[in-house]
């Protein structure tokens, strides 16, 4: 989201600011699957929670497993939930929009750097901790420390071999990060 963009440029260039790391995407991403709330309330927690490091794409009573997902894989992540559903497993979706955030809010609950943790408990409540899927096309220890939050079983996904060609359905199939793998690591971890 431009929230988070936009959050990440206001820091550069200041005495007490921070760096940023932008990373080009493999492929765009329709934008509609952020579903923006038309309740401004709402809109304001999710502006936060985006800026904070990331947001709830879907919750859902009952979850059974969590897939939190980043950058272009997001479409992948809502497939495989959908798909996942139809099929009787439960999915919540958690779109990670900084792991840096994340990680320094990890951090700091416990009490190894300052910066605010409020956003672990909004976007992964302990009373909804669940097995975690992360994924995104980058390295799968990028997202692996987010099992740590609720102490849950994890699979990560991600690129750990650089060099391959082919289209993108491939090379995600390759990697294991396409749809159908989403789905196997979720079932592989639901209850």
């Amino acid at each position: 989201m431009v929230q988070g963009l936009g959050a990440s440029l206001a820091q550069l260039g200041k005495p007490d600011g921070t760096s940023a790391y932008l990373r080009l995407s493999t492929k765009p991403v329709d934008q509609s699957v952020a579903s923006i709330p038309a309740d401004a309330a709402a809109r304001e927690r999710r502006r936060r929670q985006v800026v904070a490091g990331a947001y709830p794409l879907r919750h859902h009573t009952g979850a059974q497993v969590t897939i939190a997902a980043m950058g272009a894989i997001v479409p992948e992540a809502l497939a495989a939930a959908d798909r996942l559903a139809a099929a009787g497993t439960i999915a919540d979706v958690v779109c990670v929009t900084s792991p840096d955030l994340l990680y320094r809010a990890v951090r700091a609950r416990q009490g190894r750097e300052e910066a605010q943790s409020w956003i672990l408990d909004q976007v992964f409540p302990a009373d909804r901790a669940t097995p975690l899927v992360t994924v995104l096309d980058g390295h799968p220890h990028t997202l692996s420390f987010l099992a740590t939050i609720n102490r849950v079983r994890t699979t990560a996904l991600g690129v750990t071999r650089f060099g391959q060609s082919g289209s993108l359905d491939e090379v995600y199939r390759y990697h294991g990060i396409d749809t159908d793998s989403i789905i196997r690591a979720a079932l592989d971890l639901a209850d």
